[in-house]
């Protein structure tokens, strides 16, 4: 016989922390699925207004709509960007002057007509096509005069030009394309080897690696001199992102990371370490003075504490990404602070399209973004308070990290130079993990360092909106010519004002214009 069958009763309390348990580790499965196979935008979708019509709407809510009383609205918008007549054709092909274009002229003899003979030209019609030719080298000969003088007898040649390093017999165009299609466009040295190799052209792959190597020793000055510019900014935005460099052990390569410096002139420098830690930060900035840009990691916390002349100020994006994380557990209150957040991003899009001044930005954060701050900061004192909440909860880490950043979210209110979040700094080193993706590690740390020397100098050529090829073809040539003193010049911000407009060209420039 069996005895009777006795329930244990579960306490509600314990079955609420389940619950949240089984939610928090969910959730944990959702965000690695996400990492895995998700989107990684952050744009989300906004329901729209309730008398906002939708595409495939029925008929019978149409008509209500349309029964409703209307008024008349005016509004005025931006006059869209005029474009070149010239530049946009009638497939919709546009493109600039530097695009070369070969004239392809084709006979009226084909015309299919017995009658040819009754018809004459009266004009011409053009339709372009973009074309494209496979990766080509060519081989530049220069022809050098042998004298003799006759009195003498004494022999004489006309010198080669000089190369961009001794015993170098690739020319700067090569170079340059070399640097630009690697750290560019994240073709590996082995593909570019390849592509020389279908084009006939046979050298080691060990020479390709030679020539980069030696051309960012020579970019090492220009990318110092960049830095130390940078470090003079009143704002600085610092993050760092992951790097295998260097082998750890056989088998194994050893991570390191890059720290992207962002100046306030629209400059990047990259700087490698070894280490994550507080080191390498106080390092790098040294004696900087002024704001500091970051996330909530907590080497930056820890080196503004030690630093008086140091203000560090908090990313809102960040913020709100630990919000997100929170959505499948607590939706509605998620929702509450992302318009909360929203309303502050609304008033930051108003301002750079108005393009207002530093002191009306000013008096616009006081007025608009001040009052949601405060607000936010005040709803998030009030959910710490529930007493469902769980430290495992992604809820309670997002309200922990913003108590934990209160004073520092608050630092863009008071000054307009500061940026309301890093996203810029983010766009700029998308660099470095199109690269992982790509040339996947560094061989070697001296590499890593060198990757940091280029990518400084190619990053910033993009947001100076300079051409980096042409930048690194002029600046090859000038740098050994160039006085150590005035350095600076050569950085991209400067150049493109400088010499951007008349640049030093590859010999290989002047054949294709039939320049002897």
């Amino acid at each position: 016989m069996h005895g009777p069958v006795v329930k244990e009763e579960i306490a509600p309390e314990l079955v609420s922390e389940l619950r949240q348990q089984i939610a928090s580790l969910q959730q944990q499965l959702d965000w690695f699925k996400k990492q895995l196979f998700g989107q990684k935008s952050e744009k989300r979708w906004v329901e729209p207004h309730p008398r906002q019509g939708l595409l495939f709407e029925d008929t019978e809510q149409a008509e209500m709509v349309a029964d409703a009383p209307t008024e008349k609205i005016t509004y005025t918008r931006r006059r869209q960007k005029q474009r070149d007549p010239d530049c946009v054709t009638d497939q919709g092909l546009r493109f600039d002057a530097d695009v070369p274009i070969e004239r392809i002229e084709l006979s009226a003899a084909g015309l299919n007509d017995g009658n040819r003979d009754q018809y004459q030209i009266i004009g011409e019609k053009i339709t372009r096509r973009l074309a494209q030719q496979p990766g080509s080298y060519v081989v530049l000969e220069y022809v050098r005069p042998v004298l003799k003088h006759t009195p003498s007898g004494d022999m004489a040649t006309v010198p080669a030009p000089d190369a961009i390093f001794d015993g170098c017999m690739a020319d700067v165009s090569v170079l340059a394309g070399l640097l630009v299609d690697k750290f560019v466009y994240h073709l590996p040295l082995y593909r570019q080897h390849q592509r020389m190799k279908d084009a006939g052209v046979t050298l080691a792959r060990s020479t390709l690696t030679q020539w980069v190597q030696k051309t960012l020793t020579l970019l090492e000055p220009i990318a110092e001199a960049q830095k130390r510019h940078i470090l003079q900014s009143k704002v600085l935005a610092m993050d760092e992102t992951p790097i295998k460099a260097g082998r750890k052990k056989k088998g194994k390569m050893q991570s390191t990371w890059f720290w992207p410096l962002y100046g306030e002139d629209d400059e990047l420098a990259f700087t490698w370490s070894k280490s994550r830690g507080t080191a390498h930060i106080q390092q790098q900035l040294g004696d900087f003075q002024g704001i500091l840009l970051s996330d909530g990691y907590a080497a930056y916390n820890r080196y503004a504490r030690n630093k008086p002349g140091i203000t560090q100020a908090q990313c809102w994006a960040h913020t709100r990404r630990y919000f997100v994380k929170a959505e499948g557990i607590e939706p509605e209150a998620t929702a509450q602070a992302l318009d909360f957040i929203r309303a502050l991003y609304v008033v930051e899009e108003d301002i750079r399209e108005r393009q207002l001044t530093p002191e009306q930005t000013l008096k616009r954060r006081s007025e608009k973004s001040r009052p949601v701050v405060d607000a936010f900061l005040g709803w998030c004192h009030e959910q710490s308070q529930r007493l469902d909440l769980l430290p495992s909860n992604p809820l309670s880490k997002a309200l922990t990290y913003v108590r934990n950043h209160q004073e520092q979210l608050k630092v863009f209110l008071g000054d307009p130079a500061v940026p309301i979040d890093t996203n810029h700094l983010e766009r700029a080193l998308r660099v470095i993990p199109m690269g992982r993706k790509n040339w996947l590690f560094c061989w070697s740390e001296v590499g890593a360092e060198q990757v940091s020397v280029i990518q400084s100098l190619l990053t910033t050529c993009r947001l100076q909106g300079v051409n980096p090829y042409a930048y690194l073809v002029d600046v090859l040539q000038r740098i050994s010519l160039h006085p150590n003193t005035k350095i600076i010049e050569l950085t991209p911000r400067i150049w493109k004002t400088t010499f951007a407009d008349k640049p030093l060209k590859s010999d290989i420039a002047f054949v294709h214009q039939g320049i002897s």
